[in-house]
Formats: C-alpha cells, structure tokens, sequence
C-alpha cells in the first residue's frame, strides 16, 4: 500500500543554497518553502525544487510528481512513498520550521 500526499510548494529561485522548509500563504493554501540555487529558466528551478524535496522527505526522485504550476513560483506536487511512513507528518513538520 502506498501513500500519495499533495504538497503546495513556493519555490524561491536563485538562493545561495539549496534550502526546505518553512510556511508561505500561497494560493493552494499553506505551502512549504523550497529555495533553489538554479535560476528560474527552462524549468530548471522546478526541478531544484522536486529534487529538494525528494531529499527532504526521503523519497526516491521518481515518487515526487508536479501537478500544477510549472511556470509560476507556486506549485502542487504529488508525493508517493511506500507504506505508512508519516509522509504527512514530515511535510508538515518541514512547513511549520525555518529552513532545513
């Protein structure tokens, strides 16, 4: 049995590093903060952002999907991690600290 969560994101392109966490009121609600070192072209911050918070959560790259929002800086991804792992409770742990 799998566990597929929806995750709003707000992506902040062109940062120093790689950073996840942290909570943005953003049009699909409480969104966690992701800010990438890439730029915001070709898609290229978006996936930063899918591979943040892959490595985030612990998940295999292949199990976080975009949704929604593939040329804007809000976006909803799809996570898929096998088994009942807390997948919830990590992204919500994730969106109410400061950066990780």
């Amino acid at each position: 049995m799998s566990d597929e969560v929806t995750v709003a994101v707000r992506v902040k392109p062109g940062a120093s590093r790689a950073m996840v966490g942290g909570h943005h009121s953003g049009p699909f609600g409480a969104a966690l903060v992701i800010s990438v070192a890439a730029p915001a072209v070709d898609g290229r911050a978006t996936e930063a952002a899918r591979r943040a918070l892959a490595a985030a959560l612990k998940v295999r790259r292949s199990a976080v999907v975009l949704r929604r929002g593939a040329a804007s800086r809000d976006k909803l991804f799809a996570v898929t991690s096998p088994g009942d792992d807390g997948l919830a409770s990590r992204i919500a742990e994730l969106r109410d600290s400061g950066a990780r």
